[in-house]
């Protein structure tokens, strides 16, 4: 790890904010975008870490959306409430694992099958 970048605790801290930001969307509808596009927006132009971050829990959630959206015409099948609560499930554990492999160094994280809207 020794061609890892050099970044302030601070900056790491907001990355990883970047990240956690996204769990407001369970109490606040389209806060899992909301969250993350607010510090993102703030942070970018000062903070390298918090730009790349910021982009990557963006696109997740993103995604995110786009898979609970198409859970819902399934829920008329009953199909859908299953899948949603995978889902659920799944954006929570990926978000905290982000959240905690930034916060240990790791800053390049990316999540699985994530769409890459965002460049």
């Amino acid at each position: 790890m020794s061609d890892a970048p050099q970044v302030s605790k601070d900056e790491q801290n907001w990355a990883m904010i970047c990240h956690l930001s996204a769990l407001a969307g369970f109490l606040i509808p389209f806060g899992n975008i909301a969250g993350p596009l607010i510090v993102w927006l703030i942070k970018r132009a000062e903070m390298p870490l918090v730009e790349s971050n910021g982009k990557e829990a963006l696109n997740f959630q993103i995604t995110v959306l786009i898979a609970v959206a198409v859970c819902i015409p399934l829920m008329f099948i009953l199909i859908g409430i299953p899948l949603m609560i995978i889902i659920g499930l799944g954006a929570l554990i990926l978000t905290i694992m982000a959240a905690v492999k930034v916060s240990n160094g790791e800053f390049e994280y990316r999540y699985p099958l994530t769409l890459r809207l965002l460049k």
